[in-house]
């Protein structure tokens, strides 16, 4: 099994007018040998761009990759013993599921009987067994997926790379193709990078999650702790559905207890802050940061307030339904906008006066100059 390991990797294209452009920056990322990351960001951040990178379709503008140790510098995508999966599944038209999953076989010349045996392997594995004399247009679209990653699968690759592989499909199906591949990567093993710009499905799939903005690693981690211990204002922006509320202001002592007070146009009455934060943070006194709080911390009414955190009036703007989950409440807090997630909303209106408290003993702070976690 292989490992990768990725050193001050950069990539840039020319852009018009031989502009530079900056895809990959400096990027330092080690997988493991039978890990199932999953890249994750905006559409542009790069995702893509590095998969290409391992696979060998593109060339580092600066640093190195390393498989078991070796560099792969020079080294061409069909001897890297990497596997890609694209969006579009990529199939040959003309070609049966069989022979879509047999052809790379075929062309390395491998025995016939070899190539049934794997074929009826991947096939069962996969499901394919009754649709392997059909051709593409003959199948469902999470049928085609499947195809393209069994005809990955089949060359036995050290490392299998999946590019988006469920963008095109529908709700249900992406849920299901997920558990396939979870399923699939328990029984087989093996590296695989699984890029997409879903976070429930990186978290999901994830042994762990890599984050990128802007072609730059924001923060690598287990799913869970990516969740509660963001790196910085963009994870913590970008992750969690609905993502958290993010208010900047200024740290300020007053009569020995340190508050929390919003920046202009937000609520004039500073936040008492948690003891266990205020020691946290005291040495950030009179410093600009952003404050942030997940929706499922603020909460409906008043109970514990004094000993959980800050109680606000709010006026409900927008309701958004969760289904079993709740809904999203879109609240004007006393001039601050927060997004609530709440279990029960049986008797809240949009228009309606309620009454919510902040959890700040749930709050996370980052600088804001740099937007750090602190």
């Amino acid at each position: 099994m292989a490992g990768i390991v990725l050193e001050n990797v950069s990539k840039d294209f020319v852009g018009p007018h031989g502009r530079t452009v900056p895809a990959i920056r400096s990027l330092n990322l080690a997988v493991a040998s039978g890990e199932l990351l999953a890249v994750v960001g905006p559409s542009g951040c790069g995702k893509t761009t590095l998969l290409r990178l391992i696979a060998g379709l593109e060339t580092p503008s600066a640093g190195r990759i390393q498989m078991d140790d070796r560099d792969l510098a020079g080294v061409p995508p069909a001897a890297r013993g990497v596997g890609f999966v694209f969006q579009s599944g990529a199939l040959y038209p003309h070609l049966s599921a069989f022979e879509n999953l047999a052809l790379g076989l075929r062309l390395r010349r491998v025995a016939r009987a070899e190539i049934e045996t794997r074929v009826r392997e991947v096939s069962a594995l996969l499901g394919l067994a009754p649709v392997l004399g059909r051709r593409p247009g003959e199948l469902s679209g999470g049928e085609r997926q499947r195809v393209a990653l069994g005809r990955a699968l089949i060359n036995r690759p050290r490392v299998l790379l999946l590019d988006e592989p469920l963008a095109a499909l529908d709700a249900p199906l992406r849920a299901q193709l997920r558990r396939e591949i979870a399923r699939v990567h328990r029984e087989l093993g093996g590296l695989w990078l699984h890029v997409t710009h879903d976070q429930a499905e990186a978290l999901s799939l994830g042994d762990r999650v890599a984050v990128l903005c802007a072609g730059a690693l924001q923060q690598v981690a287990p799913p869970r702790e990516l969740y509660e211990q963001p790196a910085n204002v963009f994870v913590a922006g970008f992750i969690g559905s609905p993502p958290m509320n993010l208010i900047p202001g200024t740290l300020t002592s007053r009569d020995g207890q340190w508050q929390f007070a919003a920046a202009e146009g937000r609520p004039g009455r500073p936040w008492t802050l948690p003891g266990t934060l205020a020691t946290r943070w005291a040495d950030r006194g009179g410093r600009t940061i952003t404050l942030g709080l997940r929706p499922e911390h603020v909460v409906l009414g008043s109970a514990g307030a004094e000993s959980a955190g800050e109680t606000l009036n709010a006026l409900v703007e927008l309701v958004e339904p969760l289904g079993a989950d709740g809904a999203c409440l879109h609240l004007d807090a006393e001039g601050c906008r927060l997004v609530a997630q709440v279990t029960c909303v049986t008797a809240v209106r949009p228009g309606e006066r309620i009454t919510v408290t902040l959890r700040l003993d749930r709050a996370h702070a980052f600088d804001g100059a740099t937007g750090q976690a602190l």
